[in-house]
């Protein structure tokens, strides 16, 4: 280059546009390139300084800031520099200004300049934010050392000391940029410097880490995909400069005519290659980001009254799990060693709470939390689904998990699909990011499906397959059957699930591709799924999300009445589906029902967080409603649940996980069960402090989906089944026994199950001579009011007339 370059000294800037000319020609790659073009620029500028008696003993310097100043010189980049100067007389300064500005703009160079003495740079530095950043940024080139010192020096003094009143302005800029310029890594055309997971979003890391605030790579561990935040940002830094070199100009916007000759350039691929590559970067980018911004909120000092609090309290959220200044993170007693369902717990109470995990949090399980052993406990498929039924914030932990290489350990699958880009224009995400979109919205319609689990996790699958060779319903379906083997579904939900996979697409393209009124159309989808009316009712909603989750008019009201109505034709040739039934009660239960008393027992159950408890107690009303009560009480949340009676007395069987620790002796739950049932422990309001508290962290306020209820006859007069589909909240089957103690219906017997954050509860009513419409509703507002609702739809807006 020195040869190259050796007639620049004592020429214009023609020569420079020519060298760069010359080194945009020479096959160099993106990275050389820059530093190239640094070498390039900062030997011109010396040169030209020294002839301008731009001198280390002279009162004057140039600074760098914007990309020479980073050392991340493009093609087309602007130049920016500052004139300092100190005690030079004015006119000399001005003569030196003009003849190192005017060669630069003689030979077209983009230059953005100002002439400054220090204390006027830090004045602007101190008024104008974004000059502030800029000058973060910048690095001495030519002329006084010192005087260059003095400004970089002083400007980082001042941005350290000055930040806490900076703050939120710096984040509502970064938010403004973000809503202008969108996602990088879902924008067919991305903003490579401006958009969100850009170039931008690393300058303000830095300025985070400037001001002491942050560690300016932060948030990621060693097994985060993509090689983490330094690749990343090379990554970005590539892709912006052979973008400068197909475009001839600069350009900050990635166009799509542009991606396949960039992805050659940079020897990734075709476009398809390209926006993958660009999605990982700005998705770690994002991450980081968001990390550094929770990072450095929490770091700032505190001044007046704030100075007095206590320390942030923190507040347990489960098993080893705890919130601690707004974020997830391990409880101190925590041994991520010995605890591999920590990760998916961790996960679950972010999701449901809303509160992000703490970047330390997450690094300390990948570095320390042991694999989840196959077939999985049932505690941690239990802990999956509450995670993925979370609704929308199931999309940002799982973003999360994954960014730290968590997701990928536990579901070794998603590597294939991971920032794939969709093939066709009509979808909006990634495959990954479409796969938890569908999530979210299955989770709303839950209660649409009597196996709201298996919903959610034919959702997470549907997709799985892409990314391979073949049928991506073929293939996905033989990898959901080992996934579902390894979180330890039963065989026949292995099958289902299996099933959902390979037919997802079946009820959407039968009912838009083919004639509904040929009776060989319903027999094609009938035969397919084999008579099974809930693996139907199953696809039947996940074509909803399914839908919902690939962009904007996809779903809508035709395509929904043609699905709706193959559904109601298939329904009427298949088999009716069975009615719920009791389960069966042990003959030492039933024995000793019979000899009456008050008998609480607790025992293991079939996983290590799981156990049974069984309450013989005599059969009066609000006795479920108080055992339920108490167990709720004692943070054992009811997985599932089995009653029924003997003579007079009642025999009802818990399965319960505790939220927390151990649980509690036998003899403690039944000495408050008769504390509830003598009046002396009044449940209602202790639950309703418990869920309260539980508010107030960000859970179970509302409900993801809207609650079902569905009534059935039975074979005994004066009885029916009443089912219902709702999400949990604390206490709930306590609450449910008391609406219909209120409303005079007896619990003949019942089965409850929980999935994640879903129940199905079957109640099997005894309403005698009573039973009528009128009872019915009652009884259905009773239940209606103790179960969560979703949140309140936002109150239109208004359009002006003409838009």
């Amino acid at each position: 280059m020195g040869q190259r370059n050796g007639g620049i000294q004592h020429n214009g800037a023609a020569d420079l546009v020519k060298a760069r000319a010359q080194l945009l020609d020479a096959g160099l790659d993106a990275e050389t390139l820059r530093g190239a073009l640094v070498d390039l620029f900062e030997l011109w500028l010396t040169s030209k300084g020294n002839e301008l008696g731009i001198t280390a003993d002279s009162g004057l310097s140039v600074v760098a800031v914007g990309g020479l100043g980073r050392h991340e010189m493009l093609p087309y980049s602007d130049l920016d520099l500052v004139l300092l100067h100190d005690d030079v007389d004015p006119k000399v300064v001005s003569e030196v200004a003009d003849q190192l500005w005017y060669p630069l703009w003689d030979a077209h160079i983009k230059l953005d300049h100002s002439v400054r003495t220090v204390p006027q740079a830090l004045r602007v530095a101190a008024d104008d934010m974004i000059a502030g950043l800029g000058l973060l940024e910048a690095r001495h080139i030519v002329g006084d050392q010192d005087l260059s010192n003095l400004l970089i020096g002083g400007v980082r003094r001042e941005w350290r000391t000055g930040i806490r009143g900076r703050f939120d302005d710096l984040i509502a800029a970064a938010t403004a940029r973000w809503q202008r310029s969108g996602e990088i890594a879902h924008r067919a055309e991305p903003d490579l410097k401006n958009g969100r997971g850009g170039l931008r979003d690393i300058q303000l890391l830095d300025a985070l880490s400037i001001a002491q605030l942050t560690d300016a790579m932060p948030g990621l561990g060693p097994e985060s995909p993509g090689g983490g935040l330094k690749l990343a940002h090379r990554r970005l830094l590539d892709v912006r400069t052979e973008l400068h070199r197909v475009a001839g100009r600069a350009r900050d916007q990635l166009r799509a005519q542009d991606a396949d000759e960039i992805g050659a350039a940079l020897r990734i691929g075709d476009r398809f290659d390209l926006a993958r590559t660009l999605t990982d970067s700005a998705r770690t980018v994002s991450y980081s980001c968001d990390v550094g911004l929770r990072t450095a909120a929490n770091a700032l000092p505190r001044r007046g009254l704030a100075r007095l609090r206590r320390m942030p309290v923190r507040r347990p959220l489960d098993e080893g799990v705890v919130e601690h200044s707004g974020e997830v993170v391990l409880a101190r007693d925590a041994r991520p060693q010995r605890d591999p369902g920590l990760i998916l717990r961790v996960a679950a109470a972010s999701a449901q709470t809303g509160l992000p995990m703490s970047a330390t949090t997450l690094n300390r399980l990948s570095e320390d939390a042991p694999e989840l052993r196959e077939p999985w406990p049932k505690d941690a498929l239990n802990d999956l689904l509450v995670l993925l039924g979370a609704g929308r914030g199931s999309i940002d932990a799982v973003e999360a998990l994954d960014r730290t290489g968590l997701w990928g350990r536990l579901f070794p699958e998603w590597g294939a699909v991971r920032d794939l880009p969709p093939r066709d224009a009509v979808h909006t995400w990634t495959v990954d990011r479409h796969l938890m979109e569908t999530v979210a919205y299955a989770s709303g319609l839950s209660t649409r499906v009597a196996r709201p689990d298996l919903l959610i996790l034919g959702a997470l699958l549907h997709d799985i397959g892409k990314g391979r060779q073949g049928d991506h319903s073929v293939v996905g379906a033989e990898l959901a059957t080992h996934i579902g083997r390894r979180l330890g579904l039963w065989p026949s939900d292995v099958r289902t699930l299996s099933a959902i996979v390979r037919h997802h697409l079946l009820l959407p393209d039968t009912a838009t591709r083919r004639d509904l009124d040929d009776p060989a159309t319903v027999a094609h989808v009938t035969d397919a799924l084999g008579g099974d009316v809930g693996l139907l009712e199953l696809l039947h909603a996940l074509a909803e999300a399914d839908s919902m989750a690939t962009g904007p008019g996809v779903w809508g009201d035709w395509k929904a009445s043609l699905i709706g109505e193959l559904v109601r034709r298939c329904r009427l040739v298949m088999a009716g589906e069975p009615l719920p039934e009791p389960e069966p009660i042990a003959p030492d239960l039933l024995d000793k029902a019979r000899a009456g008393g008050v008998h609480v027992s607790l025992a293991p159950g079939d996983s290590k967080h799981t156990f049974v408890v069984t309450v013989i107690a005599p059969d009066e009303p609000g006795l479920l409603s108080d055992a339920a009560g108490v167990l709720a009480l004692h943070s054992l949340r009811v997985l599932s649940a089995s009653l029924g009676g003997a003579g007079e007395s009642a025999i009802n069987t818990f399965i319960v996980m505790p939220k927390f620790g151990d649980p509690p002796d036998a003899g403690l739950l039944r000495q408050e069960l008769i504390r509830a049932g003598t009046g002396a422990l009044n449940l209602s309001d202790v639950l309703a402090k418990r869920e309260a508290e539980a508010i107030g962290i960000g859970q179970g306020r509302y409900a993801r989906a809207q609650p079902r209820l569905i009534w059935s006859p039975t074979s005994t007069p004066g009885q029916v089944v009443l089912e219902l589909r709702a999400d949990d909240r604390i206490g709930l089957l306590s609450r449910l026994a008391g609406a219909f103690a209120a409303t005079g219906a007896n619990v003949r017997w019942a089965r409850v199950v929980t999935m994640g954050s879903a129940v199905v509860d079957a109640f099997c009513l005894d309403l005698g001579d009573a039973d009528s419409p009128v009872l019915r509703e009652r009884i259905e507002k009773a239940v209606l009011g103790v179960v969560p609702k979703p949140a309140p739809a936002p109150p239109p807006t208004e359009t002006p007339a003409g838009d």
